[in-house]
This record gives structure tokens, sequence and C-alpha cells, in this order.
């Protein structure tokens, strides 16, 4: 998939790095050059400088062949200017907007456009909305701090020891489903091929461990 962000904030920077993680393509608009610096260091994707309810920087950003769109800059005017000229202007099947206001997106929402709160875990849920197959959050403990997520695993991994996972993601490996069986790790565990691993990790490191499970090991040939 292609998918355009609006917005190189905290979400916004988030965002791009966890699409990228999943292997699909993402360029990123800001207003403000200096917002890029938000992004990790080798940030394969693109970076356009503009306002992203603009028209001509929208097209600069290839919204013409977006799959999907999103506005998470800190405007909620800006956010539904934009995600309403990406759905009815260029088509884009799946658009959407962060919006702080609750009574804004209850209208947003019956015009057809999903919008998402400003919540600890907002990253997933607009993963949720833009890349259904993408990992995302299956459980979150009451205060918000820790959360259960699914990830995907880079066959580089397979073979080696859950431990070594762990701690290169910083995350726990709570479970995984194997041969249809949830399975809780036992030390020396090893990941075997089709595992589906679900981590536990803190909400505002999450991002950061599915990525590092999405890659090959750094000591990988």
């Amino acid at each position: 998939m292609y998918v355009v962000v609006m917005g190189c904030g905290r979400v916004g920077s988030g965002l791009a790095t966890a699409i990228l993680a999943a292997g699909h393509e993402v360029a990123i608009i800001d207003q403000d050059p200096g917002a890029f610096v938000r992004l990790p260091p080798g940030f394969s994707g693109r970076t356009i400088t503009g306002r992203g309810f603009d028209r001509n920087v929208l097209i600069e950003a290839g919204i013409e062949r977006a799959d999907a769109f999103a506005a998470v800059s800190s405007g909620d005017n800006s956010n539904i200017i934009a995600a309403r000229t990406a759905r009815e202007h260029f088509d884009v099947e799946r658009v959407v907007a962060r919006i702080y206001d609750a009574k804004r997106a209850a209208v947003y929402e019956r015009m057809g456009i999903p919008t998402i709160a400003t919540v600890p875990w907002t990253t997933d849920l607009l993963l949720h909305e833009l890349l259904p197959e993408a990992p995302g959050v299956r459980w979150t403990e009451p205060t918000g701090s820790v959360t259960v997520t699914s990830a995907y695993v880079d066959p580089g991994w397979i073979g080696r020891k859950i431990v070594a996972l762990e701690a290169a993601s910083g995350a726990r490996v709570a479970f995984v489903v194997r041969l249809g069986r949830g399975v809780i790790p036992a030390p020396g565990s090893v990941l075997q091929a089709d595992d589906e691993v679900y981590l536990a990790a803190l909400v505002d490191t999450v991002n950061r461990a599915v990525a590092v499970a999405a890659a090959p090991p750094v000591d990988a040939d």
C-alpha cells in the first residue's frame, strides 16, 4: 500500500515509521520542515513540506495513487479539510482524521470519515483504520500504560531464542499461537516458522518493539 500522512508530530512520525515497518510505502507532509527531525535516522519514506490540505501539496505527495490517507496534525479544521479533500476530490479509499473535539468527531463520523481521539494508543488505532492487516493492539490494561500487540516477525528470527527478540525489542513475548494453540514461552523457547507472536510492551515503546520484530536481527548476515 501507499499511504500519505499529514502532520509530522509525535503521532504522525510514529505512524509513518510503523507503516514502513509493516512493509508499505509512505509519504509524510508537514508545513514545518523542522518537524521531520522526529523521523528516525534512515527514514526511507518521502517528506513533503507544505500544508496538507492544499491540493497541489497532496498531489506532490502522491495522493493520486494513494491507498490511504491520515490527517494527524494538531488542528481539527486542517485535519478534516484534508481528509475530506482526500476522500471527495481524490477518491482515496481509506481516510482517517485525528479530531480533538468529540462533538465534531461525531459529526464527521456520520459523514463517513473515521475519526480517532487523542489517546495514548492513537498510532495503533490509526494503523487499524489504514492497514487492516497491520499489527495492532489486542488488549490494553486499564491505566493505558501496557498493551499486548500482535507482531509480524521477520523470518530472520526463526530458530532464535525468544529471549533474543525480547532483548532487542525491549518487549516481552506474552504468548505465541503455534499450530492453532496458545503457548506461553518457557526459558529457552525458540521461535518457529508460522508462530503468531504477541508482544507485551509499554504503550510508549510498542511501535519500536513491533518495528524491531518486523526487521531482521541486527547480527544477521
